[in-house]
């Protein structure tokens, strides 16, 4: 199956195309609000390096935060569109999960992910991947950086405040 991933979470819009997350091409663009003028035709690059159409994407996955309400809408209403004139799928999952998911690297410890949240905060988020679910320790909520301390578990694997990359939601949908 070949996705379309879109994270327009944070400041950095990522758009990926593939079938895996070691395979899929991901383009970037860093800075806050320019993800509306850019999404597309960072999809389309991708497309025509592949030599694919709209019509061989068979699903859509899309970050739904936390975030910027203006990204994430911006994201959702390219994958609404793309899924109605398509018809394929969509389905979301939290940007930080996905980061998680990265930053796991296939272990079983529990895995810390933030993300700024300005004004001195950061979004944070614990999860634990197993082969087949992923468990949340601790939702995505807004934690104050000098408390980060408190939500984090014993032999935590602390990911940071890494980027956001579209390859990570194909990691997940697969």
């Amino acid at each position: 199956m070949t996705w379309l991933a879109l994270d327009t979470a944070t400041d950095r819009a990522t758009v990926a195309v593939g079938r895996d997350r070691e395979t899929a091409l991901e383009a970037h663009l860093d800075g806050a609000r320019r993800h509306a003028s850019a999404a597309l035709p960072m999809l389309q690059r991708l497309l025509d390096e592949r030599g694919m159409t709209l019509a061989d994407l068979r699903g859509i996955v899309i970050a739904d935060g936390p975030g910027s309400f203006t990204g994430l809408r911006v994201g959702a209403a390219i994958a609404k569109a793309l899924a109605h004139s398509r018809g394929v799928p969509v389905f979301s999952a939290p940007s930080l999960m996905a980061r998680a998911l990265a930053a796991s690297a296939g272990k079983a410890e529990p895995v810390v992910v933030t993300s700024n949240a300005l004004r001195g905060d950061v979004y944070a988020a614990v999860y634990r991947f197993r082969p087949a679910a992923v468990e949340t320790l601790v939702a995505p909520r807004v934690v104050a950086a000098g408390e980060l301390d408190t939500i984090v578990p014993r032999n935590a694997i602390v990911s940071g405040d890494r980027p956001a990359d579209a390859r990570d939601l194909i990691g997940l949908a697969g």
